[in-house]
């Protein structure tokens, strides 16, 4: 459950003692207990459990973090940083919570109009920068 509202239907699950290399992509809620590297591609919620172990780099809609995690966060909603956790990632996202106990440790990026991953338009799984970068004049 993500910010106190009832998540989508748990349609997958990887479970402690699990391990899982490459790219997932999923409806709905999906939650990892177990080891995963790769890159998660989702517009809806994951759940990452507090015995797992993430590297990767991850484009969700909610991200629920209570283990471990490495790499990249594109949220397009929402992160949570519960109690215990330990994110050692770049996060992109609009709304940040954290708890008590947890650590965070890499640059952050929130507002309104973050957590959108740069890629093509044509892509539904990669949202589009919603920002142009600034150019130099010189």
């Amino acid at each position: 459950m993500i910010g106190g509202k009832k998540g989508g239907v748990l349609n997958g699950f990887l479970d402690r003692g699990a391990r899982f290399e490459g790219t997932l992509s999923f409806e709905d809620t999906f939650r990892i207990d177990g080891v995963f590297k790769g890159k998660v591609v989702t517009k809806n919620e994951l759940v990452i459990g507090d015995g797992a172990s993430i590297d990767a780099e991850i484009h969700v809609g909610r991200l629920s973090v209570s283990g471990n995690v490495r790499g990249v966060v594109y949220a397009r909603e929402r992160v949570e940083v519960h109690a215990g956790a330990r994110l050692q990632a770049e996060i992109h996202t609009p709304s940040l919570l954290v708890e008590d106990g947890a650590i965070i440790q890499g640059p952050v990026q929130t507002g309104p109009q973050v957590g959108r991953a740069p890629g093509p338009p044509s892509d539904p799984a990669l949202p589009v920068a919603g920002v142009a970068a600034p150019t130099k004049k010189g």
